[in-house]
């Protein structure tokens, strides 16, 4: 079970996320193996990897969704899933979560108050239309959901999890299907809500050109963390031109090192 005695509180500009002996079991397969690291506040950290490879698991251990994790886990100074931590972290499933049969701004009505209900209508408006033009859909706002395109529709689970601003943002591959145009916006709208509201980002992605937007990566293979630095650390220490050739890097590397342990048998 997830080790609440031991969580502590970090200091508040250090770390949003730590983790130390994270495993996660999914029916007798396990996903996640033995996972010690830490995302620091205010920066944004890309998780990437290929697909399977264990990325939305640790996203939904994060915010408190996923069953039988074990080791500890805190999320900004709580244990992963305390529920003082609802109205702190937003996420975005790859699935877009709206309603098909509501306009954009009738989700972002009802998301908020869901959020909060003690708030009064008219923050609520305000909040509304603050996150509509984060994401470009104020020319969208009375459109039903379920006429959007798949991008559109993506945007506005993305205006979602913006609502009340929150200090952790967690994206499951949010660029996923946009135009080179919107990816680039997007991106521009991460590094401005890390930079001006200090909040962090934990974005994933099996595409390895994002890793150079991130502040620091987490690179993942077969359920394991192959290495965590920034980018030009890693690029340094692998002798590598990008990130994705580091990537390739640490992988061979890893498989020689699981071979020599199994001859050494």
């Amino acid at each position: 079970m997830m080790n609440y005695s031991s969580a502590r509180s970090d200091p508040p500009d250090k770390t949003a996320v730590r983790a130390e002996s994270l495993n996660v079991l999914r029916g007798t397969r396990q996903v996640l193996r033995d996972l010690d690291f830490t995302i620091p506040r205010g920066q944004i950290t890309g998780l990437l990897g290929p697909s399977g490879c264990g990325k939305t698991t640790l996203m939904r251990a994060i915010v408190g969704t996923q069953a039988k994790v074990t080791g500890t886990l805190d999320i900004l100074g709580r244990p992963a899933g305390h529920p003082t931590l609802r109205t702190r972290i937003g996420y975005v499933t790859q699935a877009p979560s709206v309603y098909d049969d509501l306009t954009v701004r009738q989700n972002l009505t009802y998301f908020a108050a869901i959020l909060d209900p003690g708030h009064a209508a008219a923050d609520r408006r305000h909040d509304v239309d603050r996150v509509l033009a984060d994401v470009d859909l104020t020319s969208h706002a009375d459109a039903l959901a379920g006429n959007l395109s798949g991008g559109q529709r993506s945007r506005v689970s993305l205006a979602v999890a913006l609502l009340g601003t929150p200090e952790l943002l967690v994206l499951d591959e949010p660029t996923v299907g946009l135009d080179p145009v919107l990816r680039r916006d997007l991106w521009s709208l991460f590094h401005d809500i890390a930079a001006s509201r200090g909040a962090t980002l934990l974005i994933s992605s099996h595409v390895m050109d994002e890793a150079e937007r991130c502040h620091r990566l987490l690179l993942m293979r077969e359920g394991r963390i192959l290495a965590e630095d920034t980018p030009d650390a890693l690029r340094t220490r692998t002798h590598s031109e990008t990130v994705e050739a580091a990537f390739l890097h640490l992988v061979d590397e890893a498989t020689a090192a699981a071979r020599a342990k199994e001859t050494t048998r």
